[in-house]
């Protein structure tokens, strides 16, 4: 059975149709919107600071979302997927974005919509990602301009195919 916990006496608000895997974590100041997943082995800790998440959001296994006390929130945009594996701390992260796999974006990070962060990059604290475009390396930087055609296919199709995997959990 998942770990929902209170912190504080703050409890988690998870909105509707959501999917928490059996062993996934989520504590405190942590509110979620709609259709959104939390994989297994998955970590949200809003022990220290408060976690907003939009709809349609998947945060992958292994995947740990959490803060800095008294400093740094976050807040996840509409349609974010979290690789399997990465860190997400203290930063802002907006609509229509991939966050690949084994990555990390630290404090005071801000990424723009329509961005894809490659697998394994490194967003140091206080990285801008413009809007539209890929993050890639350590420390990450700008290698293009995202098109059309990754939006669609690599954005909007990994958030799709995550509302139907959650899906087949609620059978």
């Amino acid at each position: 059975m998942a770990i929902i916990l209170p912190v504080k006496n703050i409890h988690p608000k998870i909105g509707d149709n959501c999917f928490v895997a059996p062993n996934a974590t989520i504590v405190g100041d942590v509110i979620t919107g709609n259709d959104c997943s939390f994989w297994f082995n998955a970590v949200i800790r809003g022990d220290v600071n408060s976690i907003r998440i939009g709809n349609k959001v998947n945060i992958q296994d292994g995947a740990v979302i959490h803060c800095t006390y008294q400093k740094t929130k976050v807040n996840l945009g509409n349609n974010v997927s979290i690789g399997h594996n990465a860190i997400v701390h203290g930063c802002t992260i907006n609509d229509n974005v991939l966050v690949g796999m084994g990555s990390i974006i630290m404090d005071n990070c801000v990424v723009g919509s329509n961005s894809i962060i490659a697998a394994g990059a490194v967003l140091t604290e206080g990285t801008q990602v413009p809007e539209g475009c890929i993050f890639a390396g350590v420390p990450a930087k700008k290698i293009k301009d995202i098109s059309q055609e990754l939006i669609n296919g690599e954005i909007n199709r990994i958030a799709e195919n995550y509302l139907m995997y959650s899906s087949w959990f609620k059978e």
